[in-house]
This record gives C-alpha cells, structure tokens and sequence, in this order.
C-alpha cells in the first residue's frame, strides 16, 4: 500500500500509476495550533507500507507529517513501514565540522525508527554514510542512470569533460566518467567557515579548453557553488558549460543566479516540487518516479534494488 504527505502528492501519484496502485486516501489536517493530524482511511492491518514524502521547504513540517505517518502506521499494525524519502532531510548535517555541533542527519534515521520504521528509501544521498545511521536496511537510489542518458542522448560525449565542483563530489564525478567514457576535471576550493552559502573558486585541476563541461553535483540550493564553477570554467576556455544535478532546491537566489550564469542548460530530477515561478527557460526536468517505482516494487517482490545498479550501492 502507498501512502503520500502532503509535500509533492504529483510525485506519489506518478509513482502509483506505474505500479497500477492506488494512494491510500488519508484525512491530513493542520490545528489552528499548527499541530498535524493524520487518519488513514480504510485498513492497513497486516499490508507492506510506503510512505512517500519530499522534504521541501518547510522542511520541519514534512518531516514531523511523515513521522506522524509511519506511528499512525505502526499502531494500526502495518507489517512492514517503509519510509521513502527522495530528498532526505537534513543530510548535509552528516558530520562535525566544530565543537558544539549536532549530527542531524543521525537524529532523522532515529526519529524514523523510534516512530516504527523498518526500511528507508533514498535519492543520491549527500552522504553515503547516512546508510549506517539508520538501523535497519537502506536502499540507497542513483540518479545517475536517469540523468546520464538524457545526456548522452542529446549531447556528444567525446568532446565532453566531467567536473566535480569540489573535492567532495569527486567519487560521484568518477561514476560520471565511467558511464559516459570522458575525461575527468576537478575545481578545487574553498569555503569561509564564518559565512554560510559562500564559496571562493580557486583552481581547475584538468583540461576544460574548448570542451563541452558536465558539472555534477547531488543538488542545487542557493546555486552559488555551481554558478561560480561555470564561471571559472568559461574563463578557462571551456566551450560551454551544462549541470546535472539530483535534487531541486532552488533556495533564495538560486534561480536568478542559474538564469544570469553561462549555463547552457540545467538538468535536474523531480525528488523535490518546482513552483512555476521557479521555473526558467534552460531548466530540464527529469522523472524520478520510474525509478522509485521499480525500487518499490523490488523490495515488495523480495528483488535486488541493486540490480537496478549493475550491483553498486
């Protein structure tokens, strides 16, 4: 049985229609208090439970209606909860960077598991490790398959150069190269610690002159990193610059600072809601659903989701 927030419902709904389900009809409410209230409207006694939320902004109030959900599963004795969550919330708070700080990431796999669940589903976390957080199986989603073959179906790949915007995207920019059999780049740089969402470009370490330039990357926020990447690349000659990115964000500037850039177009996948207004001319969006949809029906069947892979995780 499916089961959808009130997040991104179009994504639930596209994910039901492949698999030929149904989304269980849920009575969903907020209190004048701001406290939700969730009934699920028919029985669950005894089914295989998938609860589907995107975590978007307000990111805290999604998280709280998908815990509400999976203990409302739970204590109408659902057999197996799965929470499958395409943007997992708080993921870049994975580790300590100083003193004093929490590991949010951590607190979320706790927070699903305290409230009854078994499994948890994700899109291209920020960070492999969180798979370790959660105690209980993890199926950890690529995107890489969806986005590379729009590319390699609309673009040339033997004049084409892979590039990680920084040092930590190094392994998925890897992955990158291999599927489509180019050449790697990496832009080195560095953040100020005492100011958020600002980066300073340093150096590109590979050869980008007259190239077609790939910057990847797990999501877009506020588009600063990957903006000035695209930057740095024209001014190193690069022949035109694309992106291919999981996740959506598109905070505060994000989108007048995607048009302004030398982005020739901007490749994401649908994990998270886009407004309308959100919306520019060079922004390609891309189905996940598929993708979700056959994991699902994996795990129901007692399948590989690492079939889906080539054996990877």
């Amino acid at each position: 049985m499916l089961f959808s927030g009130r997040a991104y419902p179009a994504l639930a709904d596209e994910v039901a229609q492949l698999m030929n389900v149904d989304i269980v009809p849920t009575r969903s409410l907020n209190y004048a208090n701001s406290e939700i209230y969730v009934r699920f409207e028919e029985s669950v006694r005894g089914c295989d439970a998938y609860v589907i939320q995107s975590h978007a902004a307000p990111v805290n109030e999604w998280v709280m209606e998908q815990l509400i959900m999976v203990d409302a599963l739970k204590r109408a004795s659902a057999k197996r909860i799965t929470v499958v969550a395409p943007f997992y919330p708080y993921a870049r708070q994975d580790k300590k960077h100083a003193g004093r700080e929490p590991i949010s990431a951590r607190l979320i796999a706790d927070l699903y598991k305290t409230a009854g669940a078994d499994r948890l589903m994700s899109v291209d976390l920020h960070a492999a490790q969180i798979q370790g957080f959660f105690d209980g199986p993890v199926d950890h989603l690529w995107a890489l398959p969806v986005l590379s073959n729009y590319v390699e179906s609309k673009y040339d790949t033997s004049e084409m150069t892979v590039v990680s915007p920084d040092a930590g995207r190094v392994r998925l920019a890897d992955m990158w190269t291999d599927k489509l059999n180019c050449a790697l780049a990496i832009i080195h740089k560095r953040r100020d610690p005492n100011v958020a969402n600002t980066v300073a470009v340093h150096e590109v370490v590979g050869e980008v002159e007259g190239r077609v330039c790939l910057l990847v990357d797990d999501m877009i926020d506020t588009a600063g990193t990957i903006c000035q990447a695209a930057e740095a690349l024209m001014e190193r000659g690069a022949k035109s610059v694309i992106a291919a990115a999981t996740h959506p964000v598109l905070s505060g500037p994000a989108v007048d600072r995607l048009t302004a850039s030398a982005f020739e177009e901007v490749i994401v996948t649908n994990t998270l809601p886009i407004p309308e207004e959100r919306h520019f001319d060079r922004l390609t969006v891309l189905s996940i659903a598929p993708l979700i949809a056959r994991a699902i029906t994996e795990v129901f069947e007692d399948g590989s989701v690492t079939s889906l892979f080539n054996g990877q995780s």
